[in-house]
């Protein structure tokens, strides 16, 4: 996993394809609630931790 900072989800995706893969399977709610939010996730690490807390806290 990459520690590089973007500066936003779509930066993140555009730059990332890693990143953008993992985004791709996670249930449509949860991609849904992750862009709402896209402006604070800056990183794969980031988005990883909050899928995976969302996902824990469904």
């Amino acid at each position: 996993m990459s520690n590089q900072k973007y500066q936003n989800l779509a930066g993140l995706m555009d730059g990332c394809s890693r990143a953008e893969q993992y985004f791709s399977k996670l249930p449509s709610y949860i991609q849904e609630t992750i862009r709402q939010r896209g402006d604070h996730i800056h990183s794969e690490q980031e988005l990883h931790d909050y899928a995976e807390n969302l996902l824990r806290n469904e």
